[in-house]
């Protein structure tokens, strides 16, 4: 791919800013554009070692005027901009619907009238609800969406608006489904990044019961590499599935890895009340994107998460502000999240 122009929105949040972090370093003939509204999960601290190689926008994707501005002369649309946090949507599922699905729905008329040539939107594997925990199959490229939280369900609105676009206006788009993301700069409300945080700071772990909740955790760099791919090589139109394990594996189980990790007892997990409507079983198969483009994780599981500890333990001065008003979350809210 040649030199491009690209527009990054929700670039400030967990896997934008990692993917930023990744095209800076990967591509540093393009020219990025970030937009970002710098919502409580958006830190501009992130992109620090990097601003002088991008243009930062602070925003709402709702803001048609300012989309038109900043999409103007991009020839690619990297769409990570959401609201993504289960348990905040159950709190204020408005929200999540008008930045989700409303939001994206901007973006795309923006693309159209502008005559973007590529438009990527990135998208959670969630849409497709969850699976039986004693069930051996996996979410695919053609799994029905079924929906189970206000987040998932707009995160699938805005997939079939996005699909909508290509069927309708020819728009040249293509859509990744990833599962639960983990590794650097990942906001403390999330499952490992708390769970590493409490232990750093002398508390327990605490899972929602039973904590046999299995999920597939995909690294956040082997993320941004698919990603890459799929604007590089992937088929317009199309959709991929990127996935981490090849297994699934429980909450609980992870609990025990960073409790080895860290050298720490195992009393240090606490089981605290369900959420309402938790999905019990998130899996990937992402035998297409390896297939069609020769993608597959960089690293096992156990690997990346040592990674993910040493990068909590040497970045205190960056979660450290974060991570009281996840806790605030919590406490006014109710517990948990193990997204």
């Amino acid at each position: 791919m040649n030199y491009m122009k690209l527009l990054i929105t929700g670039g400030a949040g967990f896997i934008g800013s990692n993917f930023v972090h990744y095209w800076v370093k990967t591509h540093p003939e393009d020219e990025i554009t970030v937009l970002d509204k710098l919502t409580y999960a958006g830190n501009l601290s992130t992109l620090d070692s990097i601003k002088d190689k991008i243009n930062f926008v602070e925003g709402d994707i709702i803001d048609e005027e300012l989309v038109a501005k900043v999409m103007t002369g991009v020839d690619c649309v990297v769409h990570f901009a959401a609201e993504s946090h289960v348990d905040r949507s159950i709190h204020d599922p408005y929200v999540f619907t008008r930045s989700n699905a409303l939001g994206t729905h901007v973006l795309l008329e923006t693309a159209r009238r502008l005559k973007i040539s590529r438009f990527h939107h990135i998208s959670t594997d969630e849409v497709f609800g969850d699976i039986p925990l004693e069930a051996d199959w996996k979410f695919n490229e053609d799994s029905s969406y079924k929906p189970s939280s206000p987040y998932s369900a707009s995160k699938a609105g805005s997939d079939h608006m996005v699909r909508a676009y290509a069927h309708t206006f020819g728009l040249p788009i293509t859509i990744s489904n990833c599962s639960n993301n983990f590794g650097p700069y990942h906001y403390p409300e999330k499952f490992i990044p708390r769970s590493i945080i409490r232990l750093l700071q002398g508390e327990n772990i605490r899972l929602y019961t039973p904590g046999n909740q299995v999920r597939d955790w995909l690294h956040v760099n082997d993320h941004c590499r698919a990603i890459d791919l799929i604007l590089q090589k992937g088929k317009l139109g199309e959709t991929y599935c990127v996935g981490g394990l090849a297994k699934g594996i429980s909450n609980i189980e992870v609990a025990h890895k960073l409790l080895k990790i860290m050298d720490l007892p195992e009393d240090r997990i606490e089981l605290v009340t369900d959420r309402p409507g938790h999905d019990v079983k998130y899996d990937v198969d992402w035998t297409k994107i390896n297939k069609e483009l020769g993608w597959e994780p960089q690293h096992t599981f156990d690997e990346w998460l040592e990674q993910t500890v040493e990068w909590y333990k040497n970045n205190q001065s960056w979660w450290k502000p974060l991570a009281e008003e996840s806790e605030q979350f919590y406490q006014t809210k109710g517990e948990e999240v193990l997204k």
